[in-house]
This record gives structure tokens, sequence and C-alpha cells, in this order.
């Protein structure tokens, strides 16, 4: 099993200990050199993120590291151009030398849409037909297409290619069963967040995801799902919960204003961190044991990623669990799983 980190470049709201975009390249440097196979920028439009052009930050960290992969999580592929996108993550491959990923998504906020001009109520209409786009592009150099959302393509070559035969492209989904057909449909890997509840809850869904895989008669080696939760690692579960569940609280309870969720509490976080629940805030032993568990109730999963943005953890704090990811965690969960 692969074990990464997925990252949104969170600002810190405290201007005294303020995270800076050269400490979150020193995190990606230092997942490289603990030997974790996946570092992931997310994409959003927002005032708390630094992640809106987050190619950009992958080309630098290309130059830093030699073998993690490093990709995207997610690109919000329904206000993007795909030929750009392809473009900027096939630059990418070139200057990473093959280690680029696209996971290709919908985003958790709406912010992209009327920033870039596009209208909600073609939510799902123009993420498929920029998908199919950017998958025709994948396969073929010179593309002839034609869609509702993006001017024509009448037999024009998309450059640069990228290293690798095939650019991977995951689709990262949410709860919706069409989003889980999708993938499998379309041969995709799979790239499922689930940052609260029970894992268990989603079995179903993913095994839709690999019967139309099956059923749409994909090579079985391409059937991969990767899992995406919340997760923070130290020394022991106490010192882990007592320093990322501030944090936990302030950037949720502000989420919640927006959505109309009711405010966090320490009861509810010490459910979803428990033996059943979604979270991964412990010591290296539990996180190993939870990830394995996690992985048997989806039927086995390919990836496990890491997210840990939150708004009161120091650079320091942040490092050290990622050094414990990649020391401890990871070389436990592969020896768990063979």
């Amino acid at each position: 099993m692969e074990i990464g980190i997925d990252s949104f470049v969170r600002k810190n709201p405290n201007q005294e200990d303020f995270i800076t975009m050269e400490d979150h390249l020193k995190r990606i440097e230092l997942a490289d050199k603990v030997g974790l196979d996946y570092f992931g920028l997310g994409e959003h439009f927002r005032r708390e993120f630094l992640d809106s052009a987050s190619p950009m930050i992958l080309a630098a960290a290309s130059q830093r590291t030699r073998n993690i992969r490093l990709g995207s999580a997610v690109t919000v592929l329904s206000v993007a151009d795909p030929v750009r996108v392809f473009q900027n993550f096939a630059t990418l491959d070139l200057l990473s030398n093959g280690r680029a990923e696209i996971t290709a998504g919908r985003g958790s906020f709406t912010d992209g849409f009327p920033l870039y001009g596009y209208d909600l109520h073609d939510y799902d209409a123009i993420f498929a037909e920029k998908l199919d786009l950017l998958l025709k592009i994948r396969e073929h150099e010179m593309v002839t297409w034609e869609g509702r959302f993006r001017p024509e393509l009448s037999r024009r070559t998309i450059f640069p290619r990228p290293v690798q035969e095939q650019l991977p492209i995951w689709l990262g989904v949410g709860g919706t069963a069409s989003s889980f057909d999708r993938a499998g449909r379309l041969g995709l890997p799979l790239a499922v967040a689930v940052i609260g509840g029970e894992t268990r809850r989603f079995r179903q869904v993913v095994d839709l995801y690999r019967d139309s895989h099956r059923r749409a008669g994909h090579p079985p080696e391409d059937m991969r799902v990767g899992l995406h939760s919340l997760g923070y690692v130290a020394e022991s579960k106490e010192q882990a919960v007592a320093e990322y569940y501030p944090g936990y609280k302030v950037m949720f309870d502000a989420i919640g204003k927006e959505r109309r969720w009711p405010p966090v509490t320490r009861d509810r976080f010490d459910f979803q961190n428990g033996s059943t629940g979604t979270f991964l805030v412990a010591d290296p032993e539990e996180v190993a044991q939870k990830i394995v568990r996690h992985s048997e109730s989806l039927g086995g999963i390919d990836r496990f990623t890491f997210q840990m943005d939150n708004a009161l953890l120091t650079q320091e704090q942040v490092m050290n669990a990622i050094r414990l990811i990649g020391e401890e965690v990871a070389p436990r969960v592969r020896e768990m799983t063979g």
C-alpha cells in the first residue's frame, strides 16, 4: 500500500507563527526523504489557502525531491481548461522525470464557479464534459473535440507530452454513487475523500466502482482505490489529540457557519477518532492499525493519504508528524499488509 499526504497549503492565522510557502516546500521535501510515496496539493480559491496555482508549487517541489510522486488533491476540473491542466501536469512530469499525477474532481467549495464565470446549474454536465476532453488529450496528441462549455478543437496538437507513457489521472469523489460508477466505467483509479463518519459505510459505493470497472472490461491492474482522510501523528495519542483538536475545531466551526453545520464538539471528535471512525489522530502504532482496518473495511485500498491541514499546528509539529508517518507508520502498514 502506498502512503502519502494531501495538503491544501493552509495559512496559519497566528501571525506570530506564520506558515510560509517555503515551509510547505520543506514539508514535501521531508516527505520525500522519509520515503513516502505521494504528496498531493489541493486547489482552492479562498483567502485561507495558498494552493490556487498548485502546479507551480509542485514544480518547485519537483526540483527539491527525487522519488516521491507529485500531484493534485484535487484539480477542480469544472472551472479549469482541460488543455491547460494537461499542459501544466505534462510539464510537471517533465520536470520531475515522470512523477506527476492528476486527481480530477469537483472540489468541496464552489468559489471557482463565479470566479471563472460558470453557472452552478451546470455543475455535473460541465465536469463530465471537461473530464471527457482531458482524457482525449491524454490519449491523443492531435485532438478534434466539440462541447457546450469550451470552444471546439479541430485537429489541434496539444504539447508538451509527458515522460510517462500515460499520465495518471485519478477521479476524486465524495459520496455520490454516480461518481463512483463513472470512475469505474471510465477505467480510472478512484480517490475517495472520507472526512467524517465511518469509513466502512463507503464499502457499497466502492464495490459499485469495482463492479462498473469490471463490466466495462478495463484491465484489472487499472482498478485502484485510494483513501483520503483526516489524520495526524505524534509520539502518543494524547499528544496527537491535544495538538490537533484545537485547530480542527477552529477550521470546521468556520466551515460549519457557511454550511449551517452544528459547532464541533469534543465528544463528536472522539467518536470519529475511535475504532470505526474516519479520523486517524494518534500514535504511530494505532494509526498504522487503523489504516489497515480502513483498507479491510473497503475490500482493500492501494493508497492512503493523510489530510493534515490545521489552523493552529506549527511547522515543527507538522514536520514531526511527517517524519513519524514516513519512519514509523508506513513501515508498520507495509509489514501488516505484506
